[in-house]
């Protein structure tokens, strides 16, 4: 669904991301581990075109996308939950879920609300009360609705797990796997390793803006490096 070709990105003088190629098959669940500063988010708003590459190639669905706006990859089915959740706080939820589909010309918004709503059961408890009210994985539950509210064929997500308590941490991941079992195709970019190899199939692992590691998820679990680097532990 959606294959990565030597990208590279930059802030300024500043190199990110330094060659990165990467693949996501479509019906899985793909993370992308690596430590603050490696180029996760970078990685992330190249894809979802906030972020123009200095070079390399992005391919969705066999078409090249590479630097196109956000709004014209939303249309071809690519949705981002930013870090940070980024929500409309002066919006009600209702209203948050409504903007998630604002490109929408079809006649089943109605209908997808209600399944939001259905999914996200505080979000109907709440949903006439301003998001920038909700506590921190509320507000998490509403930006990944929102971007569901959008049909999207793939779902970034990043760093959807920070900050948040570890119950509410277990109910992110829990949804996010609802949501690739329902059939959308999904992107993790995430520091909590450990549940995110979890649910995902394959990853990749960042380092400095480069890939140094990648494979199927369990091979990454037992992987000596991966366990010292990122799971807290030390292999046996």
């Amino acid at each position: 669904m959606l294959k990565i070709s030597g990208i590279n990105a930059s802030y300024g003088k500043i190199q990110v991301l330094k060659n990165v190629s990467l693949e996501v098959e479509e019906g899985s669940i793909v993370t992308i581990l690596g430590a603050n500063g490696a180029g996760k988010t970078t990685t992330m708003k190249s894809i979802s075109g906030l972020l123009k590459p200095n070079s390399g190639k992005i391919e969705f669905l066999g078409e090249d996308v590479t630097g196109l706006r956000p709004d014209q990859l939303l249309r071809k089915g690519v949705a981002l939950v930013p870090e940070g959740r980024q929500i409309l706080a002066g919006m009600t939820v209702l209203e948050n879920l409504e903007m998630g589909a604002y490109h929408r010309k079809d006649h089943d918004i109605a209908s997808d609300l209600n399944k939001m709503m259905e999914r996200f059961p505080i979000l109907k408890e709440r949903e006439k009360q301003l998001g920038g009210t909700l506590s921190g994985g509320q507000q998490q539950m509403l930006a990944i609705a929102r971007a569901i509210m959008s049909k999207p064929k793939l779902l970034l997500l990043d760093e959807p797990s920070m900050g948040l308590a570890p119950l509410v941490v277990a109910d992110i991941f829990k949804i996010i796997k609802e949501i690739n079992e329902s059939g959308t195709t999904v992107l993790l970019v995430e520091q909590n390793a450990r549940q995110a190899l979890k649910v995902s199939h394959s990853g990749y692992v960042l380092e400095t803006g480069k890939i140094v590691a990648e494979g199927k998820s369990d091979e990454l679990l037992n992987d000596s490096r991966i366990i010292e680097a990122y799971l807290g532990r030390k292999s046996s």
